[in-house]
């Protein structure tokens, strides 16, 4: 698994639960870098799939 995928993940992972902490606490700011850390941890682990597969056809 490449590096890039296991790092998104762990991005997904804590702007998720920034997400829910913002919202509980109302605090829109943390509610809001929460769903940016979201949305580059996923891309970040797309890059790492997309890298994963092009290991695996060579």
């Amino acid at each position: 698994m490449d590096r890039d995928r296991s790092e998104g993940s762990m991005k997904n992972i804590k702007g998720r639960m920034k997400e829910g902490l913002g919202k509980a606490l109302g605090d829109s700011k943390m509610e809001t870098e929460g769903k940016m850390d979201k949305a580059e941890g996923k891309i970040q682990n797309t890059i790492g799939g997309i890298k994963d597969s092009l290991r695996k056809d060579t």
